[in-house]
């Protein structure tokens, strides 16, 4: 049966909506700038409202959720649920690869053989991790994202890129802003947005709403279950902005 017009509108309406109220506020009560797309997202809006929508998840292992009580957890996992308890109706693919330490090369080779076998509307590559914790090449980065993102487009569906995942140790270690400003410099130039998970777990972190490097061993699992959750909805309203970013220009309404 095919949807009306209005039927559709309300279906793109209810999938950008924020999830129900809970404690803590939307996103974990996030910063709302960190939130903030500031870029559009045309074929997400295009699919959800045509009544279905197909994202593509990769990145390295957490992407797959360790340290969680289990796959489910996750926040890829997470983020489809949200959706889908927002959305019953909504023909929704959410599919994820990754693995443990791989590089920007590396999970973006996924990204080109995923798009090779099947389209997709919407890519979110987490990257730059492994880069920054082993010191590797930032240019041979930024060359790989850029080939990435490039090749996204050409494929007709929209980016998000995730940067490092904050952690005192890694500060302490690594010339880490060396590489979440070329990510975000990179993504800029692409118009693509960022979801700032450096800054998002900092500001979670010295709220005392979520700090898994803090947290007390018998704590650690429930701690990294919520920080899951706390990123799907931290995505899902990124997501949702530019979506309503690319309603708004002109030739989207």
């Amino acid at each position: 049966m095919t949807l009306g017009a209005g039927r559709v509108l309300l279906l793109l309406g209810l999938l950008l909506a924020s999830p129900p109220a809970r404690a803590g506020g939307m996103a974990c009560d996030a910063p709302p700038d960190l939130l903030a797309a500031n870029a559009a997202l045309p074929a997400t809006a295009r699919a959800a409202t045509g009544g279905s929508l197909r994202i593509l998840v990769v990145g390295s292992a957490s992407v797959l959720g360790p340290g969680t009580s289990g796959p489910s957890a996750a926040w890829p996992a997470r983020l489809e649920a949200l959706i889908r308890a927002r959305v019953p109706q909504i023909r929704l693919e959410v599919v994820t690869r990754g693995a443990r330490g791989l590089t920007t090369a590396e999970t973006g080779a996924m990204i080109a053989a995923e798009l090779a076998r099947e389209p997709f509307n919407l890519v979110l590559w987490q990257a730059g991790t492994a880069e920054a914790v082993r010191g590797l090449d930032l240019d041979e980065m930024v060359e790989e994202l850029n080939e990435g993102l490039g090749r996204i487009v050409a494929a007709g569906a929209d980016a998000v890129l995730m940067d490092q995942q904050f952690s005192r140790f890694i500060r302490a270690n690594a010339n880490v802003d060396a590489y979440r400003d070329a990510l975000r410099l990179t993504a800029a130039a692409h118009g693509v947005p960022v979801l700032r998970r450096w800054d998002l777990m900092q500001a979670w972190a010295e709220a005392d709403i979520v700090d898994i490097e803090r947290a007390g061993r018998h704590e650690k699992v429930a701690a990294t279950d919520k920080l899951n959750d706390c990123l799907a909805q931290a995505m899902q309203a990124l997501i949702r902005d530019g979506v309503a970013e690319a309603r708004g220009r002109p030739g989207q309404r």
